[in-house]
Order: C-alpha cells, then structure tokens, then sequence
C-alpha cells in the first residue's frame, strides 16, 4: 500500500509546486519593504533583488508534509487494523511516526536559525553550531529507535578488524558532523544565480534515482520509501524556486535555503541509512570544501566575500584575488599554496615587491581560473554539469565499484 502513499505524496508535491510559483512574485514587495534585500552585484545596473526567500520555500514544504503525516499510517496494514480495533498499542508503528515528526522538527528548527543567521548576519562558529542544535531531535530518536553503531568493514579491512566495528558514541559524532557538513557545503559552494538551487536540485535528484534502484533491488525498502516522501516535495519546491532564482535571478534565497536544504538532505541520509552513499553525491562540495581548506582555516588570507569580480564592460566574471607575502604565511600554508601552485590549480602573480596575487580558493574561481573569464550563467552551468557527472560518479562507485569492497564473503 506505500504506492498509494508516494502517489498522494506526489499529488500533494505537485499542489506545493503551483503554490509556490505563485506565491513568490506576491511576496517579493513584501521582502524588500522588510528590508530583507541584496544588490546583485554581477550585473550592469546591480539591481535591487529580495533575499531570504529560503524561509518561504521552507515552509510551503513543511506544510505539505504536515498535510502528509496521516497518509503512511492510514495505508499501512498494522495502523488501519490499530484505527478499526480502537488503537492498541502494539500494532500501530509508533517508532515510524516518531521518525517522521522528528524529521520535520530538525527541518523545522533548521529553518529557523538559517533565518535567524540571515537576519542577524551570525558569525561562523556560530553556523557551526546550528545544525548541530537542530539535529538533536534526530539523534535522539535514532537513539530511542536504533541504536546501531555498528559500521561494516570492507574486504581489505576484515582480517585486521573483522566483518564489522562498533564504534559507539563516535557515530553519533559522525551523524552530527554530516548535518553540519551538508548545510554548510552548500552554503560555500553559492554565490551567482541559481547555484544554490540548482546544485540542491540535481542532488535531491540523485537521491530519488538512488530510492528507486534500491526500491527495485529491494534492499531496505522501508527506508528508501521514507526517503521519498521528503525528496518529492523538496524537489517540487526546490524547482519552483529555481524558476525565479536562475540567471537573471529575482529572488535569491539566503542561508535559510541552504541549511534548509542541508538539513533536509542529512535527515533522509540518517533515517534512510545510507549517509555513506549521500556523501557520494556530495562530491563536488567535498571538493569545494578540500580546495577551500587553506582559506577556510585562515592559513591563507580569506577575504569575507570570494565571489568572482563582474566586469562590466564584457558582462564577464573574472577571478576574484587575495594577496599576501609567501613569507608572511605559516609552514603548513606555504606547503599548501605550493602544492596548488605546483599542481597548477591556482592562479600566481608575483609583484615587484614580492606580494603574491592567487585566485581565491573557490570551486567557482577555479573554473575561470581553467576557463577564463565566462558569463555568469555559463559558469553556473558547467557546475550544474559537473554535479550531474558526479552523480554518475557516485552511482558507479555505489553499485559496480562497491562489490569488490563489499562483497559478501
């Protein structure tokens, strides 16, 4: 009966899809006169754009799901008998429901503080600390419900360790630091329009696909269907916004989307136990993040904003630059520059005077580094593409590559 349930879910997604297209040129007024709006910086004219509007998306798909809550329990077998002999206790699936309520409440908490950050303007350690609040919630209930800390070995792996570890409290870090990193990864990788949207898009994407092999295999088919009903109104929504955000963008949507999305993401991969495989689909963040380290960690200069430079003249993007002294920096940043430098995934200027101008270390620089200097929506197109290769990456690397690491002994 969960094919009635999916079927409802995806009616019930298609409804937010009209409402939120039509709800986000209604609103648009409303967000500037709050003084919730930016300057789009990468055009002529830099036009005034509302932004924030992750907090309205975010709630046009919690109130669906909320919608949604009775639909599983009503077309499942063990509920409907609970309903018709006058709900006794061990027939209902209480630890489902509460997975269900848990997972909206961390979205739910997400969202908030991703909206609290846009108006307050937070600092880091604090964007840090959010997801981890609002993945509380989760942990709990995986706690209540689960409690499997076990991680299996790969074949390499077992003569040492065995067939599996348990690792105890350190999954529960693990779990955290996904939420942590799925927010945040988006959030760096972002900045041109549609970006933020459209790379959460193709993953949630990536996702579904991934559902309905596992669906076919039957493998964890409770799980993966659990998945789906987050994923259909996630990617409803996420392409109605993508209407207004995409080049030329009207709307931009604010860390409130990003760790929306994040957070919606980590909350499928843990509930639907496959965090290891959403990391897959992950890679292109993973990437950004790994050539964003030196920056990041203040090893090299790191100016608040990386966003490439707008060249007014030719409508281009260009490298967007930090300067420092190769002396000035610390051993383990002047090894990482070199490296890079070496391995020539960074620009090198070096002035009379010694100072040295490098690219800011951004997946975004990098393409006009390898590029050159390119049009906004172009640039914001070879990433969609590069997540879209990354998917069949991860595929390949979940299914074929998987059963020489895997297989069953």
């Amino acid at each position: 009966m969960s094919g009635v349930a999916i079927a409802i879910n995806a009616a019930i997604s298609g409804a937010a899809y009209c409402m939120t297209v039509r709800m986000i040129p209604r609103f648009r007024e409303m967000f500037i006169k709050a003084n919730l709006f930016g300057n789009d910086l990468c055009k002529k004219d830099k036009p005034q754009v509302p932004e924030s509007f992750g907090v309205l998306i975010g709630c046009v798909f919690l109130v669906s799901l909320f919608l949604f809550i009775p639909i599983p329990f009503a077309f499942d077998e063990a509920a409907a008998t609970d309903a018709i002999t006058g709900g006794k206790p061990d027939t209902f699936p209480h630890d489902k429901f509460v997975e269900l309520i848990a997972a909206l409440l961390s979205i739910c908490c997400m969202i908030f503080l991703g909206f609290a950050d846009d108006v307050l303007d937070l600092r880091w350690r604090h964007k840090l600390l959010l997801p981890t609040i609002a993945t509380l919630p989760l942990l709990m209930v995986y706690y209540v419900n689960y409690n499997s800390t076990t991680v299996i070995m790969p074949n390499f792996a077992r003569n040492l360790i065995g067939t599996s570890l348990n690792i105890g409290a350190l999954y529960y870090v693990f779990m955290g630091m996904l939420a942590v990193f799925c927010t945040n990864a988006i959030n760096i990788l972002a900045g041109i329009n549609g970006l933020e949207v459209g790379q959460s898009f193709i993953i949630a994407g990536s996702i579904l696909v991934f559902n309905a092999i596992e669906l076919l295999l039957g493998h964890q088919v409770d799980s993966h269907i659990f998945s789906i009903y987050f994923m259909l109104p996630f990617l409803a929504t996420t392409l109605a916004l993508w209407k207004f955000n995409k080049y030329p963008s009207q709307v931009f949507v604010g860390d409130t989307y990003c760790y929306f999305a994040g957070m919606t993401f980590a909350v499928v991969g843990i509930l639907g136990h496959f965090s290891k495989t959403l990391l897959l689909f992950f890679l292109p963040q993973i990437l950004n993040f790994l050539y964003s380290t030196p920056q990041l960690f203040h090893f090299v200069p790191c100016p608040r904003h990386r966003l490439p430079k707008y060249d007014s003249k030719t409508d281009l993007l260009h490298i967007s630059t930090t300067e420092f002294r190769l002396e000035d920096l610390n051993a383990p940043g002047r090894l990482m520059v070199t490296v890079l430098r070496n391995l020539r995934l960074i620009s090198w200027h070096t002035k009379a005077d010694g100072v040295v101008r490098t690219n800011n270390f951004t997946l975004i620089n990098f393409v006009l580094v390898v590029f050159g200097p390119v049009h906004e929506r172009v640039v914001t197109q070879m990433l969609m593409g590069f997540q879209v290769l990354c998917t069949l990456i991860a595929l390949t690397i979940r299914y074929p590559l998987a059963n020489y690491f895997y297989a069953k002994t």
